[in-house]
């Protein structure tokens, strides 16, 4: 079994997300940094063109998006599980929250006295380089909401998170974390980055003390590991071949087709290569990199969308 390899960077919200999975499981990984911004040169081998954080490369399998990731460690590691069959809402709240309360979350940071501490140390041609790269990365999606709707809506969330705990469940879904705590929990992590601005979390008590027991989760046992050797693995590793899982065709495609995957709302790269998973909850394609050899880059299917390449 391949060792589990996180592309990411400490600052990443969502890599932050699964750095916590990683902690709770007790999963041993091996750490790769990569730059905030792009370029990624030693990512794109691997993706194909994909530029979000993080990614997870197992072996010649990449895996994009969190809630795609999520799946792959809970299934690795099934103790105790993220997606409890009796608490099939988890994973509703875990959608609402990485993209709303996550949303919400940024737009609020993203006043002077936030923007102060997430850019501290940088220069003006780094901040600058930042601003442009997201706003790259924005195109073609949704602006990001004025600071009065974010506190609003931050608010919001945070009171709906505290009535989760009003009957003293330790976690939002019951006595164990489960995907709707770990979604929930970053986008505030990213709130407590700006000192100035976190005080909004501790005016909800409750909410305070179970954001403290899931930063206690840590981020289990990580080893640095170079960009090239985690290419070198990839190139060594033959990918997953998917067989077993059930095929489902909403585009007209079969298994070898030419195709181009990308996300619906932002940071929108086509990956291209041909189709060997389209199953109900995920798919993937296979390609060649002279540097990472061949690979699956693998995507949730909620959130993505897919074109047939025409011959």
């Amino acid at each position: 079994m391949h060792d589990i390899i996180l592309h990411h960077y400490p600052a990443s919200p969502f890599a932050e997300k699964i750095r916590l999975i990683l902690g709770a499981k007790g999963l041993a990984w091996h750490s790769v940094t990569i730059p905030w911004i792009m370029p990624k040169p030693d990512l794109m081998p691997l993706t194909g063109g994909y530029r979000r954080t993080p990614v997870l490369q197992i072996g010649a399998d990449v895996y994009c998006d969190t809630a795609l990731i999520a799946r792959v460690l809970d299934a690795r590691a099934p103790q105790a599980p993220l997606f409890p069959a009796d608490r099939v809402a988890a994973r509703s709240v875990a959608d609402l929250a990485d993209r709303d309360l996550f949303g919400a979350a940024v737009a609020y940071v993203f006043q002077p006295a936030g923007f102060a501490a997430l850019f501290q140390g940088m220069n003006k041609p780094q901040i600058d380089a930042f601003i442009e790269d997201r706003k790259t990365m924005r195109t073609g999606g949704g602006a990001r909401m004025a600071v009065p709707e974010a506190t609003g809506q931050l608010h919001g969330w945070l009171q709906r998170l505290t009535d989760h705990l009003a009957d003293g469940r330790p976690f939002l879904m019951g006595e164990a974390p489960t995907i709707a705590d770990f979604s929930a929990y970053h986008p505030l992590w990213f709130v407590q980055r700006a000192p100035a601005l976190a005080a909004i979390v501790t005016r909800y008590p409750a909410l305070a003390a179970w954001f403290a027991r899931m930063t206690a989760l840590g981020h289990g046992q990580s080893r640095e590991l170079a960009a090239d050797e985690a290419l070198t693995i990839a190139a060594a590793a033959t990918p997953a071949d998917g067989q077993g899982l059930a095929w489902v065709d909403y585009h007209g495609c079969q298994s070898g087709d030419e195709v181009e995957i990308e996300p619906a709302d932002y940071g929108i790269v086509p990956v291209r290569g041909r189709l060997v998973i389209s199953a109900p909850d995920q798919l993937a394609v296979r390609r060649s990199d002279p540097r990472a050899g061949e690979v699956t880059v693998h995507f949730p299917r909620i959130g993505y969308q897919m074109r047939k390449v025409a011959r």
